[in-house]
């Protein structure tokens, strides 16, 4: 029986990726950090603090991470309220899991801030029952503790948990808590093998039905 279905939040609710890269190639260079699209797709999935931390100890550029973590979100949620697009299919993914009396709640690495503008950009606070942000936990996707501590907020057990997600680390995160998981990666990803891990993977949110993972 499936009892929730967690959804990533980045490049699965809201059309954001794109977004994050020109946020990231925007601070980090004028930072001192040479850094392009190739660069961003290395880390997609990660907490924000994580990959500012990541480049850092390759290449040092700041000596002030928390800053350019900042800078990167602010002038992200400025691109969210002016430009973010759902993606295609979400709210008739949401619709039919709400038809079910399911429970929908998101698991991002997104912090509390990029939170809020993405819901205030789409209007879809009443869908879900609850939020959960990795932002304070003591570990970010691929590790599983956003999503066991969503379930556990949610009182419902990780084996009847479906999570959505479209990047590798959450699909990771998502299987080693013990969650049927589906994927839907983007367009560079999308003849990547490592997504067979994968319980379903999709075009988009337009093919998702709950009956297809025989769950229910």
């Amino acid at each position: 029986m499936l009892d929730s279905v967690l959804f990533d939040m980045d490049g699965v609710i809201i059309d954001s990726e794109p977004l994050w890269r020109r946020a990231m190639i925007q601070v980090f260079n004028a930072s001192g950090l040479p850094f392009t699209e190739a660069d961003c797709r290395l880390t997609t999935g990660m907490r924000i603090d994580e990959v500012v931390t990541f480049w850092n100890q390759k290449t040092t550029f700041t000596n002030n991470e928390i800053q350019v973590k900042n800078k990167i979100e602010d002038v992200l949620c400025s691109l969210i309220l002016s430009e973010g697009k759902a993606m295609e299919g979400l709210h008739h993914a949401l619709k039919r899991i709400q038809a079910q009396k399911i429970k929908i709640a998101i698991a991002t690495s997104s912090s509390q801030k990029i939170i809020r503008c993405v819901l205030d950009a789409l209007k879809i606070d009443s869908f879900f029952e609850h939020i959960q942000s990795a932002e304070h936990l003591s570990h970010g996707k691929p590790h599983p503790e956003v999503f066991i501590r969503c379930a556990q907020t949610l009182s419902v057990a990780p084996t009847r948990c479906l999570v959505v997600e479209d990047s590798l680390n959450g699909v990771i995160a998502a299987k080693a808590a013990c969650m049927k998981v589906v994927a839907i990666p983007d367009v560079p990803n999308k003849t990547n093998p490592k997504f067979c891990i994968a319980d379903a993977i999709l075009e988009s949110l337009n093919d998702f039905t709950i009956e297809q993972f025989h769950l229910t």
